[in-house]
């Protein structure tokens, strides 16, 4: 299974750096990485700059195709990628803006498209707002949504910016336990975290990155450590093991 590959990565918002010769390890199909880190790390343009929604210098590769070399079509195919919020102010129903989504990676019958969208509404759970308004939704039902439209046609890289961030505790579970079945399909998946609960709970490597560079990429317990946290967040921290054995994250105080 093919892996993505960044490798120095520079992006420029008018004068000022805000990724700055970033290159990570391969990042592999199958797992869910989790982009961490504090706010204005460069976390949300990154992914911007992999979903070929920001300009950037470097290389950002599929497997041996150059996502920057494809047109827009085939990359639409392959690459799917949810912001942190839909607009709110659409009339159309969520049947008809995830067709909309579907058929942006080629023509399909009405039928066929139809069928699809149903099957991908019913895998998340949310199958009953199909004659739903969007602008009548609430947030965490319009990430759900947001998730949909990136996943309905059925990408190799998957993009979520913030994809927890207006769910309940039950919606962040199913969400996150979806991601993990997304990625054992073959799938990369990449998400924008803040709580790294969260990340340690759900991903397989937590990359960090700190003033749009990298400070660390690992495995969860290699990288959320007192010393990380310290450094990065400016917090003291303890990283410890649950009743159940899984890694928790706790903060006491920020750092003098």
């Amino acid at each position: 299974m093919s892996g993505l590959s960044v490798q120095d990565v520079n992006v420029r918002y008018g004068a000022r750096r805000v990724i700055e010769g970033l290159s990570l390890p391969e990042l592999h199909a199958g797992e869910v990485t989790v982009l961490a880190g504090p706010n204005a790390a460069g976390k949300s343009t990154l992914l911007r700059a992999i979903a070929q929604l920001a300009p950037y210098q470097g290389r950002i590769a599929l497997g041996d195709e150059d996502l920057a070399r494809l047109p827009a079509n085939r990359r639409a195919k392959v690459v799917g990628f949810m912001p942190q919020t839909l607009p709110s102010a659409s009339t159309l129903i969520v049947l008809e803006s995830v067709i909309a989504a579907l058929r942006a990676g080629g023509q399909l019958g009405i039928h066929d498209a139809e069928s699809r969208v149903m099957a991908v509404l019913e895998r998340l759970g949310i199958a009953d707002l199909a004659l739903e308004r969007l602008e009548q939704l609430s947030g965490g039902q319009r990430q759900m949504v947001s998730l949909a439209q990136a996943i309905v046609r059925d990408p190799r890289l998957l993009l979520l910016d913030e994809p927890t961030s207006a769910l309940d505790l039950a919606r962040q579970v199913r969400l996150l336990a979806e991601l993990r079945r997304l990625a054992a399909e073959g799938r990369v998946v990449i998400a924008v975290l803040h709580d790294l609960g969260l990340a340690a709970r759900w991903a397989d490597r937590i990359v960090v990155l700190e003033h749009g560079r990298l400070h660390a990429s690992g495995a969860p317990e290699q990288v959320l450590t007192p010393a990380m946290l310290a450094q990065v967040y400016g917090v003291e921290a303890r990283v410890e093991r649950c009743s159940m054995g899984r890694l928790t994250v706790m903060i006491d105080a920020e750092r003098a």
